[in-house]
């Protein structure tokens, strides 16, 4: 039975920051989600995870009432405590010992709250985001370039484009329905497509031409191609005069590190010189890198020396990583902003002041993501609340971070699951609404602003997260300042926040959106569908700036001890540490664990095999996974996902990997390069378990990795140690009691039964990994062993009708 607020609505996808419109639609048997047609990012196409969201509303993982100090408590005394702790730290330690760690998966509402709380009335502007990791570096390339963060175009130009290049994006996997639209034009437009990547990845299938190219890379490639134009005579000199500065100096530094072209390289340059109508697709390659800013403004400058920018078709295109990463950059959730394309210049500070009525508002800059945690560490930040993300896993430097926490005096985390990595050292756990429940906007990648909506009822005591920051703030004693009653409220000031004393000397401009009808409001982009029509940008003087960039390696370089490159990035069905798409069966069906993808010749080298269990050791951390042989990567680089965690694997958390080594400019780290080495994980024992709800894993135990499947957990074991087998059964015998177990053959499977003979668990254990058919033996779970044939049949792994005349799997006797 759904049990729901509407029958159908209009909302936006949770997932990446395409920002997909979804209509939802109740069923008697459930919900169904399809893409909008009417939406202008999708016109009705949807990826897989937006197709599966209706299998992620259970309630079976949520966080629903307010922990304080591991005691359940009402929502008034979790408030009571909450605001209690911030004062007390701030009392004792000064504002800025307090900060809020946000997420792109907050709502505009949500971040507009926390930022005002934070920077207007406690004084501290130690106000960052998880977006840092993905597109702080974006932001700081468009401010040098731009005078503002400003996206120039829109998803449209990707149609009718001549030539797109995709650098650093994976698009197939990271924006599937981008995709989508991109390998329609290539067969209505002809559009010819560049894919500029380390990886020959799924983007490749489109692609009229793939360049490999190393990395760190980028600058040294997009800086030879300004030389290229300047010197065939392909740029753009009537534009470079009247609407720009400082082409001289970064055609200077160009020519510093000038290497020869190989012919892939020269034949790109020659596409881009000859064709007008160029986008520039840029995403987490370019990023997250030590010197990512310079990378964007390289990929700038060659539009700029073009004039292709302000014109339908062409521009450089940065497509960010999550649904509100852009709305949480306008509002102001980075430290490096302080509000509505505000900085801490004297004037916007007074601007600011004035119109939320802070006396006390912040007036310097705050801790960006990764020195917020090394802070946080070395005690001078005391009290941190994260909302709707989890830097255990995420951040670089991942152990430091849980150290970080577990000295923290104040860990406040407010999310809608019950159990991840960051929520573990929470002192105060907040519940939060999720997607179905939320009522908000969202600012996706090319500016348009769409509404999210709610079908369902509020799960338990959850909260929207805008109201639990309300509430702090009134108990703060700021209340006639957090009035608000509902989202349409916080959107509205947020609005004229926007517009107040603008006058167009200000990119973002909500003007037009003031008093809206929120409740029907439709997507659409800020600013238009393209900035800069006019050539006019936001320097004060109007001209764009070249900026001068030279080329760096990455921080840290292989070496006899840790010979190969990793690189790490997103699966095609998952998303970020999988607290939702983790919930949902089929998104397992692409890739069920990690892999860490290698060339055959390095497998080789190092004595690998296909599908073996191996260690990856970095300097810093290690992760646990199976090696998957392609000639996709190339000699000496390997490839990780960015998904896995402590709640869903055992050493698998990517960010364990990676030093906090950041951009000097943007403060993003560097997730896509660092040495390691690989080596077999030994083994002795491989294992399977089946169950209908997952029981605690032994913490000395084997390697695990675990998925659901229907209905079911499954986990994936590896160990070396008899004993850690004999411990798991030990475990399972006291979650299922010991009298309800029955055995096969030398004790190579187990099943537990309730009294009703009805199956919870099935374990298999083998030297190799266990041949069982997984699909029939999860769907036995739940099910009645009426039978001893079924009991033979289940403790065989395979229905009765496909085991073998002599197989032998003795019959066992159910029990009683």
């Amino acid at each position: 039975m759904v049990i729901s607020m509407v029958s159908s609505v209009r909302t936006i996808c949770p997932y990446c920051g395409v920002g997909c419109g979804v209509t939802v639609t109740a069923t008697p048997t459930g919900w169904i989600t399809r893409g909008d047609r009417e939406h202008p990012a999708n016109r009705g196409w949807l990826c897989l995870k937006g197709v599966s969201l209706a299998e992620t509303l259970g309630s079976a993982t949520r966080l629903l009432h307010p922990i304080v100090d591991k005691r359940v408590v009402s929502w008034q005394e979790a408030m009571t405590q909450t605001a209690r702790r911030i004062r007390s730290t701030i009392d004792a330690h000064g504002p800025d010992a307090f900060s809020f760690y946000l997420s792109g998966q907050l709502l505009i509402e949500d971040y507009y709250a926390a930022n005002k709380l934070a920077k207007g009335f406690l004084g501290t502007a130690n106000v960052d985001t998880n977006s840092r990791l993905c597109m702080a570096s974006t932001v700081a390339g468009h401010c040098r370039a731009f005078g503002a963060d400003a996206v120039p175009g829109c998803y449209d130009d990707l149609e009718t484009a001549d030539l797109v290049v995709l650098v650093g994006s994976n698009l197939a996997w990271c924006h599937p329905v981008l995709f989508q639209r991109l390998r329609q034009a290539t067969k209505q437009h002809g559009t010819r497509v560049v894919v500029i990547d380390p990886r020959k990845t799924e983007s490749c299938t489109i692609a009229n031409l793939h360049i490999p190219i190393a990395p760190g890379g980028d600058v040294a490639l997009f800086n030879g191609l300004l030389l290229y134009l300047h010197r065939t005579g392909h740029v753009n000199q009537s534009f470079i005069a009247r609407h720009t500065r400082d082409f001289s100096a970064a055609l200077e530094a160009a020519s510093d590190g000038e290497t020869p072209l190989s012919a892939d390289v020269a034949c790109f340059y020659h596409w881009f010189a000859i064709t007008e109508r160029v986008v520039t697709v840029f995403s987490q390659g370019i990023n997250q890198s030590s010197q990512g800013t310079d990378k964007v403004n390289a990929i700038i400058n060659v539009h700029l020396a073009t004039g292709r920018i302000g014109r339908p078709s062409m521009g450089p295109f940065s497509i960010t990583g999550q649904p509100n990463a852009m709305g949480g950059r306008e509002v102001g959730g980075f430290a490096t902003q302080l509000a509505a394309h505000m900085g801490f210049n004297p004037e916007s500070v007074d601007r600011v002041r004035r119109f939320w009525q802070a006396p006390q508002i912040a007036t310097h800059e705050g801790l960006k993501a990764v020195d917020l945690f090394r802070a946080i560490d070395d005690g001078q930040v005391r009290a941190v609340w994260i909302i709707a993300t989890n830097p255990a896993v995420s951040q670089p430097d991942a152990d430091r971070v849980r150290r970080a926490l577990a000295r923290c005096p104040v860990v406040i985390v407010s999310d809608c699951v019950a159990d991840t990595d960051t929520l573990r050292q929470a002192h105060i756990s907040l519940p939060a609404l999720a997607w179905g429940e939320k009522d908000g906007t969202v600012t996706n990648s090319d500016r348009t602003l769409s509404r999210q909506r709610p079908f369902l009822p509020c799960p338990g005591e959850a909260r929207a997260d805008w109201q639990a920051i309300a509430c702090v703030a009134r108990a703060l004693g700021y209340g006639s300042a957090f009035s608000w009653r509902s989202p349409s409220e916080v959107f509205n000031e947020y609005a004229r926040l926007t517009a107040f004393e603008n006058k167009g000397s200000r990119a973002l401009d909500l003007s037009a959106w003031i008093g809206t009808d929120y409740e029907t409001l439709q997507p659409s982009p800020w600013g238009g569908a393209r900035l800069f029509t006019n050539s006019r940008f936001f320097h004060k003087d109007g001209r764009a700036r070249f900026v001068a960039v030279h080329c760096h390696a990455p921080r840290e370089s292989p070496c006899p001890a840790f010979p190969l490159r990793l690189n790490s990035g997103r699966y095609r069905d998952q998303w970020h540490t999988m607290t939702r798409t983790g919930l949902a069966a089929r998104l397992f069906r692409h890739r069920s664990e990690p892999r860490l993808d290698m060339h055959p010749a390095d497998s080789v080298q190092f004595g690998l095999k296909d599908n073996m269990l191996v260690r990856v050791v970095s300097r810093y951390g290690d992760y646990v996974a199976r090696v998957c042989l392609t000639t996709d990567q190339r000699l000496g680089e390997v490839f990780l996902p960015l998904h896995w965690n402590d709640v869903y694997a055992a050493r698998a958390v990517s960010g364990r990997l990676y030093p906090a080594y950041i951009d000097p400019i943007s403060g993003q780290p560097e997730l896509k390069h660092v040495p390691v080495h690989v080596h077999p994980y030994r083994v002795t024992w491989h294992g399977l378990l089946i169950c209908a709800d997952l029981p605690m894993l032994p913490k000395s135990g084997p390697w695990w990795v675990r998925q659901v499947m229907e209905q079911t957990h499954v986990v994936t074991l590896a160990g070396d140690k008899k004993e850690q087998a004999a411990a798991l059964v030990t475990a399972l015998d006291d979650r299922y009691g010991p009298s309800s177990r029955i055995e096969g053959i030398n004790r190579a499977s187990y099943g537990w039964v309730t009294a009703e003979k009805r199956l919870s668990a099935v374990l298999f254990l083998s030297p190799q990994k266990p041949d069982i058919t997984l699909t029939w033996v999860a769907a036995q779970v739940g099910k009645i062993l009426a039978t001893p044939a079924d009991c033979t049949a289940l403790l065989a792994g395979r229905a009765a009708a496909h085991l073998s005349s002599d197989a032998t799997m003795p019959t066992m006797p159910c029990p009683t």
